[in-house]
């Protein structure tokens, strides 16, 4: 049993007093007693038809785990980006922002995430936005960034850009985004079955700093929302001040309009006192840990997202070309011609011809870590592919000689240990695993150079001899 703070118990039982608190009968007992609950969502690019699992209501690709919670580290598909251990409550943004592109004219979209670490929530809304949007991922902790950058980099999306710093950053700039997500810093209450830090730190004094915090992040992202785009606002917190309260700020302060959302599931509970449309994901009553999330829209005015859109794809077109070399080998490694390859630093990239421009605008004003697809890095002169080509959809399945590899070959590699190749040419190759691209080696004949990135690598003195069985 969890011993819960007082002054936190206090606080959800003058909750329950407040109209519509009545939803938050058992929520106590819950955190108190009840187990976090393990769920999984697959990627659909990479992953083809369903799962035999128990199915998340509000997702089209989530899963619950029942039992115990397997040791993922240790399963090459989720290495490979096949899928990802997420919270269920928090999946609603897939279904959340499939709503939103429905209402928005025309095709691709501009989608920033504001607080994106480690990318549960980016990785959803990639499923349900258009092929061809631009997803814009930030964080503020460069430690954090990195994480996000490498399940981004997982995902296989190409149309990414992953920036770590302050979001003031984004408010220095033009209305870029059709839809802009901040899941803000908060108290963390909803995570205190999963996490015992989040019952030792809880205090009211905390709670009033994240509400300041989180309110300076919506005055900023909201600079960055076009007229007629629209904001998702989350939490993972229980409290008033949090959530209802920053609601009505956006809504009496910024002039935003309240988005009503459809019942994705009857078990979801409404806003507590607040004349504005929200969700509450509550243990207790769904399978899920803490979320609360609203939706509202910027007015609309000067052309709205649409005629923004049509003005930046002009911009795109006009774009000059890089003028640094990129290695004639390195052209043949992607197969979409809709992307153009640029030197970055001691990496080169592919970047949608669509996009080169605000990419370019985004490295003006912003500490940009990663843009577009990785598609080599150059050592002295020559090119070597990178993981980030392997997880892509833009490598063409004949660039490179492929080699299915076995279960315990699969975590050499990725323990970057060196591996044996039997049969495979010599130069590099493209290792799979259930089909699936896992990472590249350059095979020198008697052994093969491991070319996985030594950041991402299973830190293990012991790999397990049973595969997990999810995909």
């Amino acid at each position: 049993m969890r011993e819960l703070n007082n002054d936190f118990i206090a606080q959800i039982e003058a909750l329950r007093r407040r109209p519509g608190g009545d939803v938050l009968h058992g929520l106590l007992a819950s955190l108190e007693n009840d187990r976090p609950i393990v769920s999984i969502r697959t990627n659909p690019r990479k992953c083809d038809g369903a799962l035999p699992l128990r199915r998340v209501a509000w997702s089209d690709n989530g899963y619950y785990i029942d039992g115990d919670r397997p040791r993922f580290t240790f399963d090459p598909a989720l290495h490979q980006g096949r899928y990802y251990v997420q919270d269920a409550s928090s999946m609603v943004v897939g279904a959340i922002v499939k709503t939103l592109v429905a209402r928005l004219a025309g095709g691709p979209v501009v989608y920033i995430d504001a607080c994106a670490a480690p990318g549960g929530k980016t990785t959803a809304a990639i499923d349900a936005l258009p092929d061809g949007s631009l997803v814009i991922a930030n964080e503020y902790d460069r430690r954090r960034a990195e994480v996000l950058c490498e399940n981004i980099v997982k995902w296989g999306y190409p149309d990414v850009v992953v920036t770590q710093g302050d979001t003031a950053k984004y408010a220095a700039m033009p209305a870029i985004a059709d839809i802009v997500a901040a899941d803000v810093p908060c108290s963390g209450e909803g995570m205190m079955r999963k996490e015992a830090v989040a019952v030792e730190q809880w205090s009211a004094h905390l709670v009033e700093q994240c509400a300041t915090l989180q309110r300076s992040i919506v005055d900023n992202m909201w600079k960055a929302l076009r007229p007629g785009g629209f904001f998702i606002y989350s939490t993972c917190t229980f409290n008033h001040k949090e959530n209802e309260e920053n609601l009505a700020y956006m809504v009496e302060t910024l002039g935003a309009e309240p988005v009503a959302l459809p019942d994705f599931d009857g078990r979801i509970a409404g806003a507590i006192d607040s004349p504005y449309p929200a969700l509450r994901f509550l243990p207790g009553r769904v399978e899920g840990e803490g979320l609360f999330v609203a939706v509202v829209r910027k007015p609309a005015g000067g052309g709205g997202a649409a005629a923004s859109a049509d003005k930046r794809r002009e911009k795109a077109k006009a774009a000059k070309r890089p003028s640094a070399t990129v290695p004639g080998a390195v052209a043949s490694w992607i197969a979409d011609e809709g992307y153009a390859l640029e030197v970055d630093g001691d990496k080169v990239v592919a970047i949608s011809d669509k996009w080169k421009a605000l990419v370019a605008d985004l490295r003006k004003n912003n500490n940009v870590i990663y843009a577009g697809t990785e598609v080599a890095y150059l050592k002295g002169k020559e090119p070597v592919p990178s993981q980030a080509l392997a997880l892509s959809r833009l490598c063409p399945d004949a660039t490179f000689p492929r080699q299915e590899v076995d279960y315990a070959t699969a975590l050499l590699f990725l323990s970057r240990q060196a591996v044996v190749l039997a049969d495979a040419p010599k130069g590099y190759v493209l290792l799979t695993y259930g089909g699936e691209p896992l990472g590249f080696v350059k095979n020198l004949g008697n052994r093969a150079n491991n070319l996985y990135p030594q950041a991402w690598a299973i830190r293990s003195s012991h790999l397990p001899d049973c595969p997990l069985k999810l995909i």
